[in-house]
């Protein structure tokens, strides 16, 4: 007698879809992944264009904060295949990596496209077979998938099916949040998909500072919202709002804040090495003849769009008094009104519910589906953090298929 193995449809191939894939071919299971896209990986592709971030190597404790209200669920997913694990995993496919001076880890050439080719071989030898260009669109009345291709519609039988489908940001690159309107309609309540890791919108710009200075970056500047520490680092004026590396961490809380009110101010500090009264005794120095523009570049080294920045945000009663104008540079009031759109943003919160999935992250209502990756109602900022979290997920889910058709 011959024993015919289990088949696996796992539906997107992203970080997630592969990880699962991998972990189901070496769980001797038959895998068939479907992708929408000509190939998969393009968003891990496109994410790796200015230096593929694989993870970061800060302690544990800080790496899990980074996943705010997922914490204790993201955590449990990477008990099995944290940032540790994954770097190994990495060298394991003759990719060597190195930690950059933020801590951030990095595969040694930079380049995300050496990772990919080599994982992808590693898969087809492991017997994974890849389908691109046929995009997944739901399931028959027997359970069957339902399979758009070039030809037309097909059905694709499976003993469990892996759903990897990203959120909804990036829709050239395949996550269109198609697949909520699926779930919703076999009763799969989904979180609403909102922007992560995304720039935000003012008002509106005076034009002279969308003519001079859209585009430029303001460095070392420390950014506080309500009663959170402050965070240091930088980010980019442009023609709507503000958006760069500062701002994405701090884009959930700011996103929240503008949900519950309307708006949310984040108050930047400009000068956040030096402290109020050192910036205010500066100020209060003799200018003479001199402009208030010159007067704030030889005394504190704001100028450009910094000082563009100040001018917009302040008063002429602020620039009058020097105690006043020194107090604001400290702690100058930004009023965000709204995000960015999704298909905008880097990532995207909301999804799948994880009281919506059991432990092994199959969906109670649906018996034999899996969920994994972004699709999952969680977020985290840029770092590693997201692509850490999405093979940590692809890997449990992986592991859960298996289990689920061994007790089957």
């Amino acid at each position: 007698m011959t024993h015919t193995p289990p088949k696996v449809a796992i539906i997107g191939g992203g970080p997630a879809g592969l990880m699962a894939a991998e972990v189901l071919a070496l769980g001797g299971a038959r895998v068939e992944l479907f992708d929408a896209m000509p190939s998969v990986g393009r968003k891990f592709l496109l994410a790796g264009v200015g230096g593929m971030n694989i993870t970061h190597s800060e302690p544990k404790t800080a790496f899990l904060a980074r996943y705010g209200e997922r914490r204790d669920e993201i955590s449990a997913l990477l008990e099995g295949f944290g940032a540790e694990e994954l770097r190994e995993w990495i060298h394991d496919l003759g990719i060597q990596t190195f930690v950059g001076t933020s801590g951030r880890v990095f595969p040694t050439d930079m380049k995300a496209a050496p990772l990919l080719r080599a994982w992808l071989k590693r898969l087809r030898e492991q017997g994974v077979v890849i389908h691109t260009r046929q995009r997944w669109l739901g399931w028959d009345d027997q359970g069957a998938l339902r399979i758009a291709t070039a030809e037309g519609e097909t059905r694709v039988a499976a003993d469990a099916c892996l759903l990897a489908l990203g959120g909804g940001s990036w829709t050239r690159l395949g996550s269109d949040g198609a697949w909520v309107s699926v779930l919703e309609a076999r009763g799969v309540p989904v979180a609403p998909l909102q922007p992560s890791n995304c720039g935000f919108e003012v008002e509106a710009w005076s034009p002279l500072l969308k003519e001079k200075f859209a585009g430029a970056p303001i460095k070392s500047t420390a950014i506080r919202l309500g009663d959170q520490p402050p965070r240091l680092g930088e980010f980019v004026l442009t023609a709507t709002g503000v958006e760069g590396s500062l701002i994405y961490a701090l884009s959930a809380a700011i996103r929240d804040r503008i949900n519950a009110q309307g708006s949310a101010t984040i108050h930047l500090d400009l000068l956040p090495s030096q402290p109020l009264e050192k910036v205010a005794k500066a100020l209060a120095k003799p200018r003479g003849s001199r402009s208030m523009a010159k007067h704030l570049h030889s005394q504190l080294g704001i100028d450009g769009a910094r000082a563009g920045l100040l001018r917009e945000l302040s008063s002429k009663d602020d620039f009058a008094d020097p105690a006043r104008l020194a107090a604001v540079i400290k702690a100058l009031p930004l009023t965000l009104v709204k995000a960015r759109p999704l298909d905008e943003a880097i990532s995207s919160a909301g999804g799948v519910p994880f009281d919506m999935l059991d432990a092994n992250l199959m969906l109670k209502q649906l018996p034999g589906v899996f969920c994994a990756g972004e699709m999952l109602d969680w977020e985290a900022p840029t770092g590693g953090y997201l692509l850490t979290a999405c093979f940590a997920s692809g890997r449990a889910a992986g592991l859960g298929v298996l289990e689920w058709l061994a007790r089957r």
